[in-house]
C-alpha cells in the first residue's frame, strides 16, 4: 500500500520485498522516495537502521562457527528480527537446530513477498490502518519478541534503563536525544556489567 503511494508498481514493490528483508529499511526507504530517488539518503538511511543486524548475526556467531559458509551467507540473508529472537530462544534451550534460522527466514521472506503483492493491489481498500488497529501491529511483534527473550528478574534494570532511554528519545523526538540515550545505554550496560564503580 505504501509503496503504490510513492508510485511503485505491484512488481517492483515485490521485487523490494523479496531483496531487501528489513521491513524498517523498506518504510524508510519508501518514505524518502522522491524524483529523482535521493539514493545516497536512502542508501545511508537504510544501512544505518539495518546496523543492528550486525550484532544479529554477532550473537549468532557460535552457531555459525558450525556451518559453512555458504550456509552461514544464506542463513544471514532471511535474518529478521522475528526469526532472530526465536532462533536465540531455540538454541539458549539447548536444540541445536541451526536449520531453524534458514527455515523460519525463508518462511517469513515467502509471506513477506506475498503479503506486499497483497497489500500493493488491494491495500488501499482499507484506508486508514490506524482505524483497525492496524498501525499497532509492529509494536505488538517486537513487546511479544521482548517478553520471549525476558531471562528474568536479573534483567529488570537494564531493561529499565533500556526503556528510559526509549523514552527520552519519543518524548523529546531529537536527534541529541537519540545521542543521549545511546550514552546512556552504554554506561548502563558497562555498571550492570560491573565494569565501572
Amino acid at each position: 500500500m505504501l509503496a503504490r503511494r510513492v508510485g511503485l508498481s505491484v512488481t517492483e514493490a515485490a521485487l523490494m520485498s523479496a531483496t531487501v528483508l528489513a521491513g524498517g529499511a523498506q518504510f524508510v526507504a519508501v518514505e524518502l522516495w522522491d524524483t529523482p530517488i535521493p539514493v545516497v539518503a536512502v542508501l545511508l538511511t537504510t544501512f544505518v537502521i539495518n546496523l543492528r543486524y550486525v550484532l544479529m548475526g554477532a550473537a549468532l556467531r557460535p552457531w555459525f562457527e558450525k556451518l559453512s559458509p555458504l550456509e552461514t551467507y544464506a542463513s544471514v540473508f532471511f535474518i529478521t528480527d522475528e526469526n532472530w529472537a526465536l532462533t536465540v530462544r531455540d538454541l539458549r534451550d539447548g536444540s541445536g537446530r541451526g536449520a531453524f534460522l534458514l527455515g523460519s527466514g525463508l518462511a517469513i521472506w515467502a509471506f513477506l513477498i506475498v503479503a506486499t503483492v497483497a497489500g500493493a493491489v488491494a491495500g488501499s481498500a482499507i484506508g486508514d490502518p490506524a482505524r483497525y488497529g492496524l498501525d499497532f501491529v509492529l509494536t505488538a511483534v517486537f513487546l511479544t519478541i521482548a517478553a520471549g527473550l525476558w531471562p528474568g528478574r536479573r534483567s529488570v534494570a537494564p531493561w529499565g534503563v533500556a526503556a528510559a532511554g526509549v523514552a527520552v528519545v519519543l518524548v523529546a523526538h531529537r536527534t541529541d536525544s537519540v545521542l543521549l540515550a545511546l550514552v546512556v545505554g552504554v554506561v548502563a550496560v558497562l555498571l550492570f556489567r560491573g565494569q565501572l564503580g
